[in-house]
């Protein structure tokens, strides 16, 4: 089964043409990913070359569904063209856009994800700032390394790519259904509660670890919404244990105010609910590991 992303995915890669996306597309492609085409306005019916794989270019991403029976898009375009990018994709109607983008205003964010609510959120956006989303052994969206875990029963909801990479590879011999990296912009699309809404109902998940970090308190919502709709295991881990208050640390979202978002008011919150959580990344994966190999 895994989640938003399984073998039958026919991904496409808007911003093919250029470095990133020329080489993510061919890391996808190693990884037996199925990646169908690509898009950009300015090259559309050229092909290129990923790792000795000729994959067309599209003018739109309406095209390039229609040509390929597309069902996922990852975004590779610059800043600047993010926002139109996104709405491009969401205007096809393709049922997946995960972005990768960085650095993309938040009042671009916050208008493309109203955008998707608008028009029925048809499109499931994930991102951005994110490294993507990967079903070992099914099918690898984004950024995430694909030789650093296997497929197994775990189900990963992060705010951190590193923190993501981490986690799968020191529970690479357990192994995961399904890694979602959401970002860590003050706005983004796909949430915890999202991910965890999905694992709790994915018949292959049979436990759920969710990384969050300092700052905000989609933390707290989550252990919230754990408490009342969640029968699977949680584990939890918290980044941002030894931050100083008051500063950004790394995620634009990272910022604490008085006891609000940190990490300890975030690790009581969900300890509250149940959810068992580490205080570094690898006593959290020992936290799962105890928890997998008990069942």
């Amino acid at each position: 089964m895994a989640i938003f992303l399984n073998a039958d995915s026919k991904i496409i890669v808007q911003g093919i043409t250029g470095s990133e996306g020329r080489k993510h597309g061919a890391r996808m492609l190693a990884a037996g990913t199925s990646v169908v085409g690509g898009t950009n306005p300015r090259k559309a019916g050229q092909t290129v070359d990923l790792a000795g794989h000729s994959v067309p270019v599209f003018g739109t991403v309406a095209e390039a569904m229609a040509q390929t029976g597309a069902d996922v898009s990852v975004i590779f375009v610059p800043e600047a063209g993010t926002k139109g990018a996104v709405i491009e994709a969401i205007d096809a109607g393709i049922p997946l856009a995960i972005v990768i983008t960085e650095g993309i205003p938040v009042h671009d964010t916050a208008e493309f994800w109203a955008y998707a609510s608008a028009k029925g959120n048809t499109t499931r956006i994930v991102g951005p700032n994110c490294p993507g989303v990967a079903s070992p052994g099914k099918s690898n969206a984004g950024i995430i390394p694909a030789d650093i875990t296997s497929e197994g029963r775990i189900g990963l909801v992060s705010k951190s790519g590193t923190l993501t990479y981490q986690m799968m590879y020191e529970l690479r011999d357990i192994g995961f259904s399904t890694a979602v990296g959401i970002g860590g912009d003050p706005i983004i699309g796909t949430t915890h509660i999202d991910c965890i809404r999905a694992f709790e109902d994915d018949p292959e998940t049979d436990a759920i670890v969710m990384i969050g970090e300092i700052g905000g308190d989609a933390e707290e919502r989550a252990a919230a919404y754990i408490d009342k709709n969640v029968s699977k295991p949680v584990v939890a881990y918290v980044a941002g244990f030894t931050a100083p208050e008051g500063k950004t640390m790394g995620h634009a979202g990272a910022i604490i105010s008085g006891s609000a978002g940190t990490a300890q008011a975030k690790k009581e919150a969900l300890e509250k609910v149940g959810v068992r959580v580490g205080r570094t990344p690898s006593e959290t994966a020992r936290l799962v590991r105890d928890l997998m190999n008990a069942g």
